[in-house]
């Protein structure tokens, strides 16, 4: 498995087409808490199961504030038709060329196979990796430890100054 980036560190910038004529840049995000969710491919039943539970749990990342973006080396088009097949509610980025650039800067590329890891990375508001986990490529790394990183993050503060509670509230 590769040698993802740890806690601490500062998140490499990037940009990256999210459709073949349209770029998102990580700092685009600055003040927002991100999800990372770098995958194999698009069209692998285990990538389809994780991209397809993110989705479902999308209202959960963002009761804590994160936006999601999935990241692999699959061209734009075909992500729009993988996002379209799946109903998928969050960005997907393609890492296409020059091929896995992105995914090698977190520590995220196999290069015997030319794709991404199945990595994951929580960023903070001010840009530092907060938390990440590299998956065997063949497991569904599930959200539950997304949750649990985004659940300890100090609450974020309000454009007023105070604090914004990201928890559930009984």
């Amino acid at each position: 498995m590769a040698n993802t980036l740890a806690k601490g560190t500062r998140a490499p910038g990037f940009t990256l087409h999210v459709t073949p004529d349209q770029t998102l840049s990580l700092n685009e995000f600055t003040g927002r808490r991100v999800v990372l969710a770098f995958y194999p491919a698009d069209w692998s039943p285990v990538c389809g199961d994780q991209m397809s539970l993110y989705n479902h749990i999308l209202p959960e990342f963002r009761k804590h504030g994160a936006e999601l973006l999935g990241i692999s080396v699959d061209g734009a088009w075909c992500h729009q038709a993988f996002a379209r097949e799946r109903k998928l509610h969050f960005a997907l980025l393609s890492d296409f060329e020059p091929k896995g650039d992105v995914a090698k800067s977190y520590g995220a590329y196999r290069s015997a196979e030319g794709v991404a890891e199945r990595a994951l990375f929580v960023i903070d508001e001010k840009g530092m990796i907060a938390w990440s986990y590299c998956s065997p490529i063949a497991v569904n790394p599930g959200a539950d430890g997304i949750l649990d990183a985004l659940e300890a993050l100090p609450p974020m503060e309000k454009k007023d100054g105070t604090a914004q509670n990201s928890h559930n509230v009984a």
